[in-house]
């Protein structure tokens, strides 16, 4: 995807496949509010403004970060979970289940776990069910296919930190079901976060702005 055009046709797609506004924003790596207004743009949406060509430029003040060329090779999204668990590795060797933030961070948390030779659990956030209004209305899920929490230190994995949101939303599901999050980890943080509700934070890339919004 090399411009806002390429998103725009990228988020009429996915909406006109019956992924959610939460979805989309999550298989484009964009906010809620991005994927809204993309969504909006494109004509997808049934309440979308009509496009006139002669809106203003610019839009949400957000960035796009797209690493399929890493996804899309296992070999590749290999060598980045095992990056990934290095990170985290230096945690301490007391942790045995790696959590991935469904869909991105699944794989992810996959090599990590069998580099660190942890258990694997995955985490449904309550954004892939969000289209409009409030979000903490909706509630997430861990798998049952999967690893379950019962009280373990755990690390937390996904793709991509956008708003922190997400994260910020799992540790505290972690917390609920009477677990311990040792630590999180990500490929790209778009916020420069260092540690959310006291469980320190790890990413490969670190995104800054630099300038007047």
């Amino acid at each position: 995807m090399k411009n806002v055009d390429d998103l725009i046709a990228s988020a009429a797609e996915l909406a006109e496949r019956g992924l959610s506004k939460g979805e989309i924003a999550d298989e484009l790596n964009v906010s809620r509010e991005t994927a809204s207004w993309l969504v909006e743009r494109s004509g997808a949406s049934s309440t979308a403004p009509a496009v006139t060509g002669d809106e203003p430029a610019g839009g949400p003040h957000d960035i796009h970060v797209d690493w399929n060329a890493i996804g899309r090779d296992s070999a590749r999204l290999t060598y980045a979970g095992q990056a990934l668990a290095d990170l985290l590795s230096k945690e301490g060797d007391e942790v045995d289940l790696s959590i991935g933030i469904e869909k991105a961070g699944a794989p992810l948390a996959t090599v990590v776990a069998k580099d660190l030779d942890t258990d694997l659990g995955t985490y449904a956030p309550r954004k892939h069910q969000w289209e409009e209004g409030d979000i903490e209305d909706l509630g997430g899920s861990f798998s049952r296919n999967f690893a379950q929490i019962r009280g373990r230190d755990c690390y937390i994995v996904d793709d991509t930190i956008t708003s922190g949101t997400t994260m910020t939303e799992t540790v505290q599901a972690v917390k609920e079901q009477g677990g311990n999050p040792v630590a999180c980890g990500v490929l790209v943080d778009k916020q420069g976060v260092e540690e959310i509700e006291g469980v320190p934070v790890y990413s490969l890339i670190t995104v800054v702005r630099v300038g007047n919004e």
